[in-house]
């Protein structure tokens, strides 16, 4: 059976509509899965191990936090830089203190500027990684564990870069599903 002109047009038209559905909904996967492979907006890699290579060269590294307009958090750098040797693992802390009366989940998202270094600055371990929900009044540290790839000196755009900054900013989430229903038992239980 043959479909009319209007008939043909419709179908057509929901064919677009789904196939710009489907375009649209692995556009995030794919443009987050290209961010990490090229570093491209400063988008760091994640290592299993650190380099064999050890570099005589130093590049200061800077660390900034901000937070989103309604998260309630106090969130800072313990440090505002260090100084690593391109290959050398280095450790740093962050602080974050929720001053609510509440429990208060966040997730960080993150980068590097200048974005030529995003590919060549690895991170082993980062609370980054996970959600942290931080009770009322609670104080925390969390650390990252990082290092400068030696193939930055190789590459021309990033070969002379002598500073990164690693800034982080977190957002509110909902607090995991388990834990929500914890916090509401306590509640009733306190009243």
């Amino acid at each position: 059976m043959a479909l009319s002109g209007p008939q043909k047009t419709v179908v057509q038209t929901v064919g677009l509509v789904i196939l710009m559905g489907s375009l649209a909904w692995a556009a995030v996967p794919f443009y987050d899965w290209f961010c990490r492979v090229t570093g491209f907006g400063g988008t760091t890699g994640v290592a299993e191990a650190t380099p064999d290579e050890i570099l005589d060269r130093v590049v200061t590294i800077r660390f900034d936090a901000s937070k989103a307009k309604d998260m309630p958090w106090e969130f800072k750098p313990v440090e505002r830089e260090m100084k690593v040797r391109i290959g050398e693992t280095g450790l740093a802390f962050y602080e974050a203190y929720n001053p609510t009366d509440k429990p208060v989940a966040g997730q960080a998202s993150y980068n590097v500027t200048p974005y030529s270094a995003g590919g060549y600055f690895q991170k082993i371990a980062c609370f980054c990684f996970e959600e942290q929900v931080l009770e009322p009044g609670e104080r925390i540290e969390m650390p990252v564990t990082f290092f400068v790839d030696p193939e930055i000196v190789e590459d021309p755009e990033a070969q002379y870069v002598h500073t990164i900054t690693l800034s982080y900013t977190f957002y509110e989430i909902d607090l995991p599903e388990g834990y929500a229903a914890l916090d509401a038992q306590a509640k009733t239980n306190t009243n």
